[in-house]
């Protein structure tokens, strides 16, 4: 069966062997078309929009030859001339013809949008969510309509994941959500709807003062980023939570269905997990207290020394020889960022993930230089801290998505005189993998989006690191957007 996928890596596939669709130009022919959803694109269309502002003077003939070879790829077996079934001609232009359960975006728009009960809407938005194997349209993100349709389908995407988390809560899920939901709000914090599900999911997991945290900090979010309180329905649904209200707790005779399984570890297997060795350094003890208590109720994970500024820090690191620092980026006497060049100067020094609030934009982007291991904000909740330090122990980039944007916007298209110089000598396989370590996406994540095993990409990260001249995955990151590899607009899509 040819199938057309667009979620992630742009493909056409026969059964499971993907096509030959050509260059990238040819290639985005057949993503326009399919953006149409079926319909007919005129060719003045195509060539105004394959070639923004100034189209080469062969441009017809170039989307003919386009299409042509594009046709002999998606139906090697059709005759000479026999008639396209695929890809047809629909004067003034061409049309992909396909149904929706060929085309992995039309069939998610269509269960996106599709009612029924929450059992129904839950299997669904399960099995559409599925679909996603990373950025849609990604390829061709230079050109503004495959961007508009990018942002439609990321919408469409938050909506399912919304959708779903209330139909979740309707069956009973609310413990196995609740990750989830943290890691949802995190990266969409002006989403109403993502605040007032996690709050839900706390409150009906017996987590009350949990619960009013999230929307004390939505509260803020709003108030930071827009100037605005909390709307009417969170507002209404902390009252709520106050009072305690009866219509708060799971409907009466709801039929609990069995949990899914959550998608942070299991204490089960977090015990299975090699042994974490921490130091924190934060120069407020309330701070130092409370990452002690999650500390201590993880399995797995050892507080072997505190400090409270970065002189400290260097002397109880060497003293303890910790395995991860978590540190806050700003201290008196010494600043986190000082402290942590000179720990990570050290030989097989720790891995460093920094603690940290809106407004230090210079300094995260000087610690990711440095070679920190990431960030997180002080306000993350304990299971996205836990997160934060395996996936730091794990070798994976941690860049906290709730200030990505503001990040990635202050430092794309800098340029550093001690960066390593362009991506000459690197192929396009290489280049493909930098595009995905830079947004975000784990070994993993990325051996499941390319087919191949998870130890292959493990040794091509390694590889790649060596080639640039780099000794951590975050610096990677850096130099993506420097070389401009990767766009700002390109995160979360």
């Amino acid at each position: 069966m040819l199938t057309f996928r667009a979620l992630g890596p742009f493909q056409a596939r026969h059964g499971e062997t993907a096509l030959d669709l050509g260059g990238q130009r040819q290639m985005a022919v057949l993503a326009r078309l399919l953006v149409a959803g079926g319909r007919a694109v005129p060719v003045t269309m195509l060539i105004d929009e394959l070639w923004p502002g100034e189209p080469p003077a062969q441009a017809l003939s170039t989307i003919q030859g386009y299409v042509s070879r594009l046709r002999r790829a998606l139906e090697p077996g059709r005759a000479p001339r026999e008639e396209a079934e695929v890809l047809v001609s629909a004067p003034p232009g061409y049309a992909l013809r396909a149904s929706p359960g060929q085309v992995d975006t039309w069939s998610f728009e269509s269960a996106v949008k599709a009612g029924g009960e929450p059992a129904e809407v839950w299997e669904r938005l399960e099995a559409a969510l599925a679909l996603w194997r990373g950025p849609a349209l990604a390829e061709f993100s230079d050109l503004p309509w495959a961007a508009s349709e990018a942002g439609r389908l990321e919408e469409l995407r938050l909506i399912a994941v919304e959708r779903r988390a209330d139909a979740g809560l309707l069956l009973g899920h609310s413990g196995a959500l609740v990750a989830d939901l943290e890691a949802h709000a995190s990266a969409h914090p002006l989403r109403e709807e993502a605040w007032r599900l996690l709050a839900l999911a706390l409150y009906r997991n017996g987590r009350q003062g949990d619960a009013l945290g999230a929307l004390r900090r939505a509260r803020v979010m709003l108030r930071d980023e827009l100037g605005l309180d909390l709307g009417a329905t969170l507002q209404r649904l902390e009252s709520d939570m106050l009072a305690q209200a009866v219509h708060l707790d799971p409907p009466a005779g709801t039929v609990r269905a069995a949990e899914p399984a959550p998608s942070r570890a299991t204490p089960a297997e977090e015990r299975a997990l090699p042994g974490l060795r921490i130091v924190v350094v934060d120069d407020q003890a309330l701070v130092r207290t409370g990452l002690r208590v999650v500390l201590d109720s993880e399995p797995g994970f050892e507080l072997v020394g505190e400090a409270e500024n970065g002189e400290q820090a260097i002397a109880v690191v060497r003293e303890t020889s910790p395995d991860l620092v978590l540190m806050d980026i700003q201290m008196p006497r010494l600043d986190g960022l000082t402290a942590a060049r000179r720990i990570l100067a050290d030989k097989a020094p720790p891995k460093v993930v920094m603690m940290t609030t809106f407004g230090t934009d210079d300094n995260l982007y000087a610690a990711l230089r440095a070679g920190v291991s990431g960030f997180v904000l002080k306000t993350s909740a304990p299971e996205q801290l836990i997160s934060a330090m395996r996936a730091a122990q794990a070798g994976d980039a941690l860049i906290d998505p709730a200030v990505t944007t503001r990040l990635i916007a202050a430092f794309a298209g800098r340029t550093d005189p001690s960066a390593p110089p362009g991506l000459a000598g690197l192929g396009d396989a290489e280049l493909d993998l930098m595009k995905l370590v830079a947004r975000g996406l784990t070994n993993r994540q990325i051996a499941a989006t390319l087919a191949v095993p998870e130890g292959a990409v493990s040794r091509s990260v390694v590889r790649l690191l060596d080639h640039l001249g780099l000794f951590d995955r975050a610096q990677l990151v850096v130099t993506a957007y420097e070389s401009g590899l990767v766009n700002p607009g390109d995160v979360g899509r």
